[in-house]
């Protein structure tokens, strides 16, 4: 691929800007897809895009106007956008990725690598799908043509499916982003390594009435003395689920510190210190809140999911999905269109061991079968 490589980001809001930001500002050539055909109008008329915070840059990335342009302009895809999008973009992209053209999703969701894995292999492609367990920077779009970059991570976890193209695909992201990755072992420490479901829960249930009237308000500075041990207990269910199947993940006291670069505390302390710095960030201003929308269908879901099969049920990620539900008047665990395509109740914990790390569940044909009703 060269020095300089085209990589093709799925996605037009924060991540999306944010990864062009960084990938440009690290010589590479990015491409933005908006799937609703919407995000980028901006951009395609010509205005640059403006990175501001953690990483001031301004630069005129391309645009595509298709999947197909997408995948085929470029040396390697990237799948930035909430879960809710994944399968679409994934429906969309998998019939366009040729062999060997690398597909990262930033950051994973609900199984959806094996879910993208399963499409590509029904078509006789070979390629690498890599797994992030969450997002090379935070931060939020603020028009059209500007994001601000709130943080880049020091530490990614990732995985690739089919693992034995885990060498080459961390040389891929190494060359894109630089030496900030650390592989673990499988799709299932991925899967448990995004602990925005978790932080977000308990971040919204404790300022909901904040979200609903819009009001402007700062998100590490609430996350008091009650909200913090309230997001320490969850993760301690998601560290109990881990080590039950046999994968190590990184604590929330390590993803604080990790992410926001602040001294190892409580987990409250840790929020009231980024505040103190400037770099709290700020809390949804609306109830329609991917902390919500997103995360609860596709990470609150799976982490319970996973709670059940491994005999370590997460009782507080099932009381907020439940408790969520009331709220928006929706069955948020029938929002979640990946974990149905893949028909995950049909499967053992040891499928899903081995799917883990091939990308393939042991019956792919009735998967595909119900990925394609």
């Amino acid at each position: 691929m060269g020095d300089e490589i085209r990589i093709g980001i799925a996605g037009a809001g924060s991540i999306a800007f944010g990864t062009a930001a960084l990938v440009a500002g690290n010589g590479h050539d990015p491409m933005l897809w908006s799937p609703s055909g919407t995000g980028t109008t901006a951009l395609a008329d010509g205005i640059p895009l403006t990175a501001e915070g953690a990483l001031n840059t301004v630069l005129t990335p391309r645009i595509a106007a298709t999947a197909g342009q997408l995948a085929a302009e470029n040396d390697c895809l990237m799948i930035a956008l909430p879960a809710y999008g994944h399968k679409p973009v994934m429906d969309a992209l998998a019939p366009k990725v040729r062999d060997g053209q690398h597909v990262i999703v930033s950051s994973h969701a609900s199984l959806g690598a094996i879910f993208l894995s399963q499409q590509l292999t029904a078509r006789g492609i070979r390629a690498p799908v890599t797994a992030w367990g969450t997002t090379a920077a935070t931060g939020r779009r603020q028009s059209p043509s500007r994001v601000r970059i709130n943080t880049i991570r020091e530490l990614i976890d990732f995985c690739t499916l089919p693992e034995d193209l885990s060498g080459e695909a961390l040389t891929l992201c190494q060359q894109l982003f630089g030496d900030r990755f650390q592989s673990r072992d499988g799709l299932l420490a991925i899967s448990l390594s995004n602990l925005n479901p978790q932080n977000h829960m308990g971040i919204a249930l404790g300022n909901m009435t904040r979200m609903e009237r819009g009001e402007d308000w700062s998100q590490g500075q609430n996350v008091t003395p009650n909200i913090g041990r309230l997001l320490e207990a969850l993760d301690a269910e998601r560290l109990a689920i881990a080590e039950a199947l046999g994968v190590k993940v990184r604590t929330i006291f390590e993803h604080f510190h990790l992410s926001f670069h602040v001294p190892v505390a409580s987990i409250s302390e840790m929020n009231q210190e980024m505040h103190a710095v400037g770099n709290g960030g700020t809390g949804p201003a609306t109830a329609d809140s991917r902390y919500v929308t997103e995360d609860v269908p596709y990470g609150l879901v799976l982490t319970a999911a996973l709670g059940r099969m491994a005999g370590r049920p997460a009782l507080l990620h099932e009381a907020g999905i439940r408790i969520f539900s009331a709220m928006y008047g929706r069955d948020f665990i029938a929002e979640n269109a990946l974990l149905d395509a893949i028909d995950l109740s049909s499967h053992t914990l040891d499928d899903l061991k081995e799917a883990a790390k091939t990308g393939l569940l042991n019956h792919p044909d009735a998967a595909m079968a119900s990925a394609v009703q």
